[in-house]
């Protein structure tokens, strides 16, 4: 196949032996990844609470200083795409079916079942539900995404370096960049984007099929969920096939424009005002405690460590693993914008939606609970669509939903099948449609035999693991552009 590099085959055949051996010994499999996640969430908690702040500290200096005017790109280049489709192509890779997934689920299982520091069920930790989710969802997350994203942009479309992870380590590394230990940061990138959009595949499929069962009878199980990941790699392998301009543009919008309608229509016929008011106060309570949230490690008996490492460590690791194809897709259609209106953009438009989605998803599933709706009893996959139950139009609600959880799946496996093809194609901006289509079954096939084994937690577990690694490279990456910046504007 035309340019394909080492990478494509070693990180394919790591693939294989991992989904063999977790589809022959699911117990083993995840036994082993449980003890990997526990020892990494025990003894490198305060690692991961200072990377992620040390990411908001200089996401904004770089947006403030100097650097902010260099653009991404010759001097004169303008963007590829318009601003409000850029917004949607990086947000709908950056964090699309979780969203639905937790978007009531989160706030809820912190109010009533596992609040951090509040009493449970008390109003303040139906506050701390929404403040908690905030942070998990909100400025960190996309301060992480926006330093790796800026680094590859910046190599790849100013300094005209190959679209790979390891292209923007050169000024550290130099030339053993394009050796053997360019090609093992590669395959890292690969194997977690593999690992990584196929836990949020299953994820979408057992939510697509809760909503299908709870709305038309459909069974929950196996069966279900293989037919409707085969409906779904068809829509994107055919999205894939049809290019970045097309296919994952067109999704992108469409994805906003369903999710505004879903969030508008869920404001209005739910408790309208307690989310206004809910909202306005723990967007309040979020900005006032950050920088205690940030630095939290919970290092004394009592002070529910358990939860720490549940939630926050957890989903620091998640996102972490998930940045090489996050932070690579945003770069691949940053090209054209200076360095601090692309930071701008990516710290601040994700973040307000994402606690406004919080606030308003989370807010009604506490009021319901709270009038007299069991919806802790539920499943994560079904708290949602039971909420909408206890809602006007319930049954136009849920069908926004699943056509919402399904648009960002094709969207989400489309942007990851164009990163996997480019970086096995040493960092090819049109990877070839066989090389995607390769990726593209591969994670389908991962996300089923997965879900056939019922593996999701120990693959979870697996990218958790694999972000330690890759968290010293996001090091050396940041390093390295820093280097290259101070370069340029001597």
């Amino acid at each position: 196949m035309k340019n394909v590099s080492k990478v494509f085959y070693i990180t394919l055949v790591l693939v294989i032996i991992a989904v063999v051996f977790g589809g022959l010994f699911p117990a083993q499999f995840e036994n082993i990844t449980t003890n990997i996640q526990e020892f990494v969430a025990t003894k490198f908690g305060w690692y991961y609470m200072l990377l992620m702040s040390a990411t908001v500290i200089l996401s904004i200096f770089i947006a403030i200083s100097p650097y902010g005017k260099i653009r991404l790109g010759k001097d004169n280049s303008k963007p590829d795409f318009s601003t409000p489709t850029w917004i949607a192509m990086l947000f709908s890779a950056g964090m699309g079916i979780g969203l639905v997934f937790y978007g009531a689920a989160e706030p809820l299982s912190h109010y009533l079942t596992d609040a951090p520091s509040s009493e449970v069920g008390s109003n303040a930790a139906f506050k701390e539900g929404l403040t908690s989710a905030y942070f998990h969802w909100g400025l960190h997350v996309w301060a992480m995404y926006g330093m790796i994203a800026l680094a590859l942009a910046y190599f790849q479309f100013r300094k005209e370096e190959p679209g790979l992870i390891s292209a923007t380590l050169k000024p550290l590394f130099g030339e053993k960049m394009n050796g053997p230990w360019g090609v093992l940061i590669d395959v890292l990138a690969v194997f977690a984007t593999v690992f990584g959009v196929a836990t949020s595949l299953g994820f979408g499929a057992v939510q697509i099929n809760g909503g299908l069962s709870h709305l038309f009878g459909m069974k929950i199980g196996f069966g279900s969920q293989f037919i409707i990941i085969a409906v779904v790699t068809l829509l994107f392998l055919a999205s894939a096939w049809s290019g970045l301009s097309k296919g994952i543009k067109y999704l992108s919008n469409t994805n906003m424009v369903l999710a505004v309608i879903l969030l508008i229509t869920v404001l209005i016929v739910g408790p309208t005002l307690l989310i206004l008011n809910m909202y306005t106060e723990t967007i309040g309570l979020y900005m006032q405690d950050l920088i205690k949230m940030s630095f939290r490690t919970a290092p004394l008996e009592g002070d529910n460590r358990g939860w720490l490492d549940g939630w926050t460590i957890f989903y620091w690791a998640w996102w972490i693993s998930w940045a090489p194809f996050v932070g690579m897709f945003i770069a691949r259609v940053s090209r054209g914008r200076t360095i601090r209106s692309f930071m701008t953009g990516v710290l601040i438009v994700p973040t307000l939606f994402v606690t406004i989605w919080y606030a308003v998803f989370g807010t009604t599933a506490g009021d319901v609970q709270n009038h007299g709706t069991e919806l802790t009893q539920y499943s994560t996959e079904l708290v949602l669509f039971n909420m909408f139950d206890q809602l006007p139009i319930s049954m136009i609600l849920s069908v926004i939903a699943i056509l919402l959880i399904a648009s960002f799946f094709v969207t989400s496996a489309d942007s990851a099948t164009f990163v996997l093809g480019m970086q096995s194609t040493k960092g090819s901006l049109i990877p070839p449609n066989n090389v995607k289509i390769i990726w593209g079954i591969a994670q389908s096939a991962v996300a089923l035999i997965l879900l056939y084994v019922g593996g999701l937690t120990a693959i979870q577990n697996t990218i958790i693991s694999a972000a330690l690694p890759f968290s010293f490279v996001m090091i050396l990456m940041i390093i390295s552009l820093f280097k290259a910046l101070n370069k340029e504007l001597r």
